[in-house]
């Protein structure tokens, strides 16, 4: 099926220049009145670096495929018991550690796409992720990202924020963003060693006491801290690392055997990305700053630690306790972000394999799940296709396949909640189509 494809415009290449957070507490603190109407929503997108396995977030409980692929790591059908997954409809089931979630579901507020991704498989997590925040496939050179563009077009008085990463590539470009890094790469860029950016974001959080000393305490330890767990962290992984069998290392983006190329491989998957622990807090921190200031429309946050190629476990180990901090984390936003509008998008640059590996993980992939939250979502359903896991519905023979782009999803919430026209979501989704088959993504305003 064809579906109608927005006009293209063309604009130059360049990332531009990210303004940093050293600005005037001022800046920061003219609060406008909230918005009801269409285009008058928040965007929070939260990118899980390193390719998070849908599979059991969003669990194909009646699809035995899933189970004669996976007999060591599936999640079992839901049975009420508290190791089992949790019964969304006839097709599918919550992972057990995104428990906290369940009430959105039944809310209605909480939505799923679960075959989405980049329009070819691309197993490169570099690659994938740059693709993905410059919403460009097949473009490696230098270009803005697709949040910056979206708070371009939006007007002077939309900007955009982004806490956890230095200098993600999806908020990259000439419009002008906030950022907020936190540990190490908080380290790197400098920020806390500036008396004057740290008294202005301690002037932010001087309406929230527990947000306040937490920073305040944060402030005063974290570039001590920050090299301390880098360091313990690098030891860990090499450790992680050095323990994970030959045979699946090399599957690892055609990586050689061997510590070192198996180490660089799991670093390359995080990007810089915040771990799934860290994700509540940046989300505190993203929530406390946007009320603050309401032309803060947009919002970023990324959490790395989903390249799980070995020893992934099921209801519970190494993917569980990612998946619970995960959770924890969409619903301290979801508490934030719960105005008419407002939409908490949550992505990864690719899926795992449909079948476990032999170290009991998954290996990339191409189709995956997104989460869409908010109360313009039609939630308490999923969206879109979904062809069931048999060999002949595999690309490949071996990864869900992606029956819809990502931009696709993104262009649904684009126009609902910032209410673009078709040149606007050109210019930010360039080459995107428009697939109707997603029509009934939101609720009509």
């Amino acid at each position: 099926m064809q579906y109608p494809v927005f006009s293209r415009r063309q604009f130059l290449a360049g990332t531009g220049s990210l303004l940093a957070t050293a600005h005037a507490p001022q800046a920061w603190a003219q609060a406008a009145p909230a918005g009801t109407g269409p285009g008058a929503g928040r965007l929070v997108v939260v990118f899980l670096r390193g390719a998070y396995d849908g599979l059991s977030a969003l669990v194909p409980y009646t699809d035995s495929d899933y189970y004669r692929l996976r007999p060591n790591i599936a999640i079992a059908a839901p049975d009420g018991s508290a190791l089992t997954a949790l019964r969304l409809d006839n097709s599918f089931a919550l992972h057990p550690a995104l428990s906290p979630l369940l009430p959105l579901w039944q809310q209605g507020v909480l939505g799923f796409v679960p075959a989405a991704g980049l329009p070819a498989p691309n197993r490169s997590h570099f690659d994938a992720q740059y693709q993905m925040e410059i919403a460009q496939s097949g473009k490696t050179s230098a270009a803005p990202g697709w949040l910056n563009k979206l708070a371009g077009v939006s007007g002077h008085a939309t900007s955009a924020l982004g806490v956890g990463e230095a200098n993600p590539a999806i908020l990259a470009g000439d419009a002008a963003v906030k950022l907020i890094p936190r540990g190490q790469a908080a380290q790197r860029t400098g920020v806390l060693a500036n008396e004057k950016t740290r008294q202005a974001l301690l002037d932010l959080y001087a309406g929230n006491d527990k947000l306040g000393e937490a920073f305040r305490i944060g402030a005063g330890s974290r570039m001590q801290s920050a090299q301390e767990l880098s360091t313990e962290k690098m030891a860990a992984d090499s450790r992680r690392m050095a323990a994970m069998p030959e045979a699946a290392a090399a599957k690892v983006d055609g990586a050689l055997p061997g510590t070192q190329a198996q180490n660089a491989q799991m670093l390359a998957a995080s990007n810089g990305a915040a771990d799934p622990v860290g994700l509540q807090l940046d989300a505190q921190h993203l929530g406390t700053l946007m009320r603050n200031d309401r032309r803060l429309r947009i919002g970023f946050l990324s959490a790395g630690g989903w390249d799980t190629h070995a020893n992934q476990g099921h209801a519970t180990g190494q993917l569980a306790g990612r998946l619970g901090n995960l959770a924890t984390g969409i619903t301290q936003l979801r508490r934030d972000f719960s105005e008419p509008g407002d939409v908490i998008v949550v992505m990864s640059e690719f899926g795992r394999t449909a079948g476990e590996n032999g170290s009991r993980g998954t290996d990339h992939g191409f189709g995956n799940t997104m989460w869409l939250i908010g109360n313009r979502i039609q939630g308490g359903r999923w969206h879109g296709e979904w062809t069931g896991l048999a060999p002949g519905n595999l690309n490949d023979g071996r990864d869900l396949p992606a029956h819809h782009d990502y931009r696709a999803v993104l262009a649904q919430v684009l126009r609902g909640s910032f209410a673009l026209s078709d040149s606007a979501l050109a210019t930010v989704l360039p080459g995107a189509g428009w697939d109707t088959r997603l029509d009934s993504l939101l609720r009509k305003a």
